[in-house]
């Protein structure tokens, strides 16, 4: 087998490839994790919040895989093909050598998987091994004339190959020689299982039109800076992130993995976080990309619905509001990681920053061309309403802990935002508003955080109210246009963070021991508050410095360009939900902001 970096279990025994080995590929209705020898060990069908038909990234070979490898070791490349979501793994040995080719064809709930010959003869194994319901279910394997149909309950999937097929206890496998300029495919296609059986997609033309669809998309994002590729690959991953369907984003398209290796840091990530959706929307909109914009607007009216005192801070894709959070005991979680968690338990948490990055979305809609209608700015309207009048209650955080609430500073200044925001678009657009109100309450909610939030002894505003420890999610104060990042409570406050907060030069969110987020201690250091960093510096005019940290981060991206939620500097793994709209929305707007300044010579962009 190639050889690949693996993760040990609590046990020692080797077990699944550690996160950073996997790479995405989706087609704007789920995602899979493919690792680097071949195995897809990551699906949910037919949605990002479905149960998962392959999970062995959360368990063993048992819990679900499909691998399609050589049969002796060799040194592996993979890449993606341009500006697309096409996965290329080439395989080299002595012998020979094979490009395996992943992709899923938009709007055609398949996964193909083409092995093509690019010198000499070798031979490769081919193992499918679907389990449904998180891997828990074993399905019903019969043969069929082209390959091989799985049955479990509510799914089937369809396997056609083009090699001769065994079937075995567990699935189905192949053995079958490669040549030079030869091609093998199999394709995977996901079904109700009381649903007609249907033609699989040309494999060949499949792949075309996949390619074509998304170097389509990526040619229309706009970014003329430094780290090009960087940046179209993170606007590139954000997309495949989306919902086609519905217009939602979901924070990532996994669940459980790791924040802190053998850990219990573990959620579920495959729903729309209100907050990570919009700051998605903002690196989306820098780019020029205004569709997504548009369908994440209209899925929030829907999902919001009539009611805004019932506003939750997560939605399911459909704008679903019960995600109860279960343990799936039956996995062994990701290294040993454990719970394996389905379903997020924060969805009912009183989260008061997420109006403000709403409103924040919106107002850069307003710049784009996109102002509100007349249902949209009720809809703001109402969610401003709501916010002001809860600004002075405690809340979970933008951290959503498990500890209690409290006066959290990044909140108070959100709602701030959320005024501040709503203010701007009604004066450019002259929508009917309560501005007098609206702008006396922003002014005492500013006084408030100034005079609360920023603790004197530390010289620093700090996590919340009364509070001395620190919390990196102050960095959000500057680049929401709360303070200017030149304000000397600011520059105070970022001193301190780099002070306390930096590992190896990259930000903790927080001292987890301190224990207000309720859980145990340790984790990564927390890569998007790490690129926000990036941006003060820019806007501090500490160019230098933003440009080392920003290249620094993107060298801890794996191979193909993608990056968790969180990094171990001692050993180098990423960690937590794997790729992560967050890191990717924040490293994008890090890269706008450094283009921007650079472009204005040196001065920083004003305003968020």
């Amino acid at each position: 087998m190639p050889s690949e970096r693996r993760i040990r279990s609590r046990t020692g025994a080797l077990n699944i490839p550690a996160i950073a080995d996997y790479a995405l590929i989706g087609d704007l209705a789920t995602a899979a994790l493919v690792s680097r020898a071949g195995s897809l060990d990551w699906l949910c069908w037919p949605r990002f919040d479905s149960p998962a038909c392959f999970a062995s990234v959360l368990g063993t070979a048992e819990n679900g895989m499909w691998t399609l490898q050589l049969e002796v070791p060799a040194q592996v490349t993979r890449r993606y093909r341009g500006d697309t979501l096409v996965l290329e793994t080439l395989f080299e040995t002595e012998a020979g050598a094979v490009a395996l080719i992943d992709f899923m064809p938009i709007g055609e709930a398949s996964v193909v998987r083409i092995a093509e010959g690019r010198r000499g003869t070798v031979y490769m194994r081919m193992a499918w091994r679907p389990r449904c319901d998180y891997g828990a279910a074993s399905p019903l394997i019969l043969p069929r004339h082209d390959g091989a149909v799985a049955f479990a309950g509510p799914d089937r999937l369809t396997l056609t190959a083009g090699a001769p097929l065994t079937l075995t206890e567990w699935g189905a496998e192949a053995r079958f020689p490669l040549g030079a300029g030869a091609r093998v495919a199999f394709t995977m296609q996901y079904d109700a299982g009381q649903a007609p059986l249907r033609d699989s997609p040309a494999p060949l033309a499949a792949l075309a039109a996949t390619e074509a669809a998304w170097r389509d998309w990526s040619c229309r994002s706009a970014y003329a800076g430094l780290h090009v590729a960087a940046v179209r690959r993170s606007l590139l991953t954000l997309k495949a992130l989306t919902h086609a369907a519905t217009g939602s984003m979901v924070a990532a398209p996994t669940t459980s993995l790791p924040e802190q290796p053998g850990g219990s840091r573990n959620w579920d990530y495959r729903y729309c976080w209100l907050r990570d959706s919009a700051l998605a929307v903002l690196a989306l909109l820098d780019a020029g990309q205004t569709s997504e914009a548009l369908a994440w607007r209209d899925w929030l009216l829907r999902a919001v619905a009539g009611d805004v005192t019932e506003l939750r801070i997560m939605y399911g894709l459909a704008g679903e509001r019960r995600l109860a959070e279960w343990e799936a005991e039956h996995l062994s979680g990701h290294g040993g990681a454990r719970p394996v968690r389905i379903g997020n338990g924060a969805a009912g948490q009183l989260q008061l920053d997420v109006v403000g990055e709403v409103m924040t979305a919106f107002a850069a809609m307003r710049a784009c061309g996109l102002p509100p209608d007349t249902v949209q700015w009720d809809l703001c309207c109402r969610l401003v309403a709501q916010v002001a009048a809860r600004w002075r209650e405690p809340d979970e955080g933008i951290w959503e802990v498990r500890g209690g609430r409290r006066h959290f500073t990044t909140s108070k200044a959100m709602v701030w935002v959320a005024l501040d925001r709503a203010i701007a678009i009604a004066e450019a657009t002259g929508r009917p508003a309560p501005l007098d109100a609206w702008r006396a309450l922003r002014g005492e909610i500013h006084d408030t955080v100034c005079r609360e939030g920023f603790n004197v002894t530390r010289g620093a505003f700090t996590q919340s109210f009364g509070s001395p420890e620190l919390d990196a999610s102050v960095l959000l104060l500057p680049l929401m246009g709360f303070l200017p990042a030149g304000d000397p409570r600011i520059r105070a406050t970022t001193g301190a963070i780099e002070r306390e907060l930096l590992r190896d030069g990259l930000v903790l969110r927080y001292e987890t021991g301190s224990g207000a987020d309720g859980l145990p201690a340790g984790e990564g250091v927390f890569l998007p508050c790490s690129f926000w960093l990036v941006d003060v510096w820019a806007r501090q005019g500490r160019m230098g410095e933003a440009h080392a940290l920003f290249t620094r981060l993107l060298g801890l991206a794996n191979d193909v360009g993608l990056l968790a939620e969180e990094y171990d500097p001692a050993t180098g793994a990423q960690l937590g939900n794997f790729p992560q709209a967050f890191t990717h929305a924040a490293l994008v707007r890090a890269a706008f902001t450094l283009a921007r300044t650079e472009k204005a010579g040196g001065i920083a962009p004003a305003g968020p």
